[in-house]
């Protein structure tokens, strides 16, 4: 797939990211692969998200994850030129368990205000962020 990059540069486009984080029930290949594919597909739809306009996604999980990789969700809806990173988040004592949490780097219009996701439990993680949507 050839990208027309110039579409993306100039002064009516500029780069962004978004975050974003959803709390698994369990280890299993399945409610992790559910988990990240609920937050992916409202990431895409709160930030008007097209594969094309994507530059990368990088997405951690909590040590306690380990069944699958967050990835194969964003492979299924359709981000297979979008290159994906898959990372351990740092193991920080009493922090939150099971959790997923990603960053997509996209160009939009450079008027554009970025929209994070934050959900189910996860949502504690940023309670400023949820208040502002």
């Amino acid at each position: 797939m050839n990208v027309d990059v110039g579409r993306f540069e100039g002064p009516s486009q500029r780069l962004f990211a978004v975050r974003g984080a959803t709390q698994v029930e369990v280890n299993e290949a399945e409610a992790i692969v559910a988990a990240t594919e609920e937050l992916m597909k409202e990431l895409i739809a709160r930030n008007a998200l097209e594969p094309v306009a994507m530059v990368s996604c990088l997405f951690t999980t909590t040590e306690d994850l380990d069944a699958e990789f967050p990835a194969v969700a964003a492979r299924k809806l359709g981000l297979d030129q979008v290159p994906l990173l898959c990372c351990r988040e740092i193991p920080v004592p009493g922090s939150m368990p099971r959790v997923i949490r990603v960053m997509a780097h996209y160009y939009a219009p450079a008027d554009h205000a970025p929209s994070h996701v934050y959900m189910g439990g996860a949502q504690d993680l940023r309670r400023d962020l949820q208040s502002a949507q």
